[in-house]
């Protein structure tokens, strides 16, 4: 992270602060930034990057009163402020309770019980209630009626441009990996990741991170360069080979040419047998004949008689 701005924190300024938020009436902590805090509360999610959240002073990201108090705050010191309801989430309004019928539910594969937080439509509430086919929901801000206490510390005030163009990106969505940044007099140059292709929520918060990094960089052009690269594919396949996933392989087509060598030579290997059994043949006639010579000489008939 950039190193602290010197002075008093103010409005437009750009920080990182942790915080435990409480009920005031009960002591129940509802949210943290905080790991060790989230453990001992009961709530510690492991998918969750816990770390000091980046807040833009004067954005209304948070609640006005805590953005107030963390403009009169000192770098690295706890602080601590309590906020009435009228000034968190407002009075809880009756009418916001509403009755529902199961279907609605059902319809969602969703099995509604008391505590379950559910959308509805455009409306995220929690069920307050389930029987005879009805769903009490209470679609109130579940902080709606209820004092905060909030105990913070500031952890940095960010002044680096770049830096601060990181932040705005990760207070909108939650990260900024992957982003990448180039600013000028003129302009802010933000090359986008791939996350932001698929990120259905993404094509709503670039709205938000126009007006964020404008305020931040002091520009007015703010420009978004998607890159699409078959680089990318081909990398992935290689990373696909190297964890023993091969990629998919044509089958070889069949070779017809050895096929008919195959052919000649059978035929070739068919006369060559049949002209050896013939040579056998001659051959092993000739000993017959031979042999009846021999008998012809050795006739006592024949002896003394010439050959005509």
């Amino acid at each position: 992270m950039a190193a602290a701005k010197k002075g008093s924190i103010g409005k437009g300024d750009l920080v990182f602060v942790d915080y435990d938020a409480f009920i005031a009436d009960n002591g129940k902590l509802f949210d943290t930034t905080m790991a060790e805090s989230a453990k001992n509360a009961g709530f510690f999610d492991e998918k969750f990057n816990y770390s000091p959240e980046p807040v833009l002073l004067g954005s209304g990201k948070m609640f006005e009163a805590l953005e107030k108090a963390i403009e009169g705050a000192a770098v690295g010191k706890e602080a601590e402020v309590t906020i009435p309801f009228a000034d968190a989430a407002g009075a809880r309004d009756p009418k916001l309770v509403e009755i529902r019928l199961i279907k609605e539910f059902h319809k969602q594969e969703i099995n509604p019980y008391p505590g379950l937080e559910v959308q509805l439509g455009n409306k995220r509430g929690t069920v307050m209630s389930v029987g005879a086919g009805r769903v009490r929901v209470d679609f109130n801000n579940p902080l709606a009626g209820k004092d905060l206490i909030y105990k913070f510390t500031v952890r940095e005030v960010v002044v680096d441009k770049i830096e601060k163009a990181k932040a705005v990106v990760k207070m909108t969505i939650g990260t900024s990996d992957g982003f990448e940044f180039t600013i000028t007099e003129e302009k802010v140059t933000v090359i986008l990741p791939e996350l932001t292709k698929f990120d259905q929520s993404w094509p709503v918060a670039r709205f938000s991170v126009v007006a964020h990094l404008r305020k931040v960089a002091e520009v007015d052009t703010i420009e978004f360069v998607e890159v699409w690269s078959l680089g990318e594919k081909k990398e992935k396949k290689k990373e696909e080979k190297k964890d023993g996933e091969p990629a998919e392989e044509k089958p070889a087509a069949k070779p017809k040419a050895p096929k008919k060598e195959a052919k000649a030579e059978d035929g070739a290997v068919k006369k060559e047998a049949k002209a050896s059994a013939s040579t056998v043949k001659k051959e092993t006639a000739k000993p017959k004949a031979d042999k009846a010579s021999v008998n012809k000489a050795t006739n006592p008939k024949n002896m003394g008689k010439k050959e005509k």
